[in-house]
C-alpha cells in the first residue's frame, strides 16, 4: 500500500512525524509532501497565480511552497510518478478540527483533495501526544473501504491516551461563534492593522449529542465521515418548486 502524507502545519511540524509513524505501521511505501511554511486556516485554497517551489528535504520527503491542496496534487500528479497513492493521510494537526473548523482547515482540505482524486483519505487532528491508539481505526476503515468522495475526519480528545473512553462515529457539530473578535493594533508608523482573534466565552455551550464536539467533551475519539457533495437535497427540491 502506497501512502501519501501531508499536513497544514508545515514540513517541520511534530505532528507530521506522528502521521509518518502511523503510515509506517501500515506500509513501508510512505511519501511525505508537506507545505514549506505553516498553512493553518488556508482551507481548500489552490495556488493558481504563484509558482510552486519544490524542495527535497530527504528520501521521500518533499516541501512545497504552497498549500496542502497543492501538496497533494504535486505528490499524486508529479512526485510519485505513474503509481498513485492508495491512501492519503493529512495531519496530525495541532488542535482539533471539528464543527465549523472543517470549513477553514487546511488539514481537512488535504484529505478532501485526496478524495477529489478518487483516493481513500483521512484527516487526523489531536490535542495530545498519541502513541498507537489511532492505528486500529485506520486499519479497520481501510479494510472496510471508504466510499468515493468521502473523507474520514478523526479527532482525538484533549486528555492522556489512557483516559480516552472509546471511539464514537459522529456528525459535524455547530458552535456559538460569538467568541470571534477583531484585535486592532498599530504599526511603527501609526497605521492600523488587525488580527482575527478568539476570546474565552463566559459560559460554554453544551454540545449537541451525537456531534464531534460532544464526543471530544466526553473524551471519546470522534470519527466523522465528511462528503464532498455539499448540496442541500431537501432545500434543492423546495427551491425547484419555487423557481418553476
Amino acid at each position: 500500500m502506497r501512502i501519501l502524507c501531508t499536513n497544514d502545519d508545515g514540513i517541520h511540524a511534530p505532528g507530521l512525524k506522528v502521521v509518518e509513524e502511523i503510515a509506517g505501521a501500515l506500509s513501508d511505501d510512505v511519501w511525505i509532501v508537506a507545505p514549506e511554511l505553516d498553512q493553518s486556516g488556508v482551507s481548500h485554497s489552490l495556488s493558481l497565480n504563484d509558482p510552486l517551489r519544490l524542495r527535497e528535504v530527504g528520501p521521500r520527503h518533499f516541501a512545497v511552497r504552497g498549500t496542502p491542496t497543492d501538496c497533494v496534487i504535486m505528490g499524486a500528479r508529479h512526485i510519485l510518478g505513474s503509481k498513485l497513492p492508495d491512501v492519503v493521510l493529512s495531519g496530525v494537526n495541532k488542535g482539533r478540527n471539528v464543527a465549523e473548523d472543517v470549513v477553514y482547515s487546511g488539514t481537512i482540505a488535504g484529505a478532501l483533495e485526496g478524495a477529489i482524486l478518487g483516493l481513500p483519505a483521512f484527516a487526523l487532528s489531536q490535542e495530545f501526544s498519541v502513541e498507537t491508539r489511532e492505528k486500529p481505526i485506520l486499519r479497520k476503515v481501510i479494510a472496510a473501504g471508504v466510499p468515493k468522495n468521502t473523507v474520514i475526519n478523526v479527532n482525538f480528545p484533549a486528555c492522556a491516551p489512557e483516559d480516552v473512553v472509546g471511539i464514537r462515529v459522529t456528525r459535524q457539530g455547530k458552535r456559538n461563534l460569538g467568541f470571534l473578535k477583531i484585535d486592532q493594533r498599530r504599526d511603527g508608523r501609526g497605521n492600523p492593522y488587525f488580527w482575527i482573534g478568539f476570546e474565552r466565552a463566559a459560559t460554554m455551550d453544551t454540545p449537541e449529542e451525537g456531534t464531534d464536539l460532544a464526543a471530544l467533551a466526553a473524551r471519546y475519539v470522534s470519527v466523522t465521515p465528511l462528503k464532498l457533495d455539499r448540496t442541500d437535497e431537501a432545500f434543492s427540491e423546495a427551491l425547484g418548486e419555487m423557481l418553476k
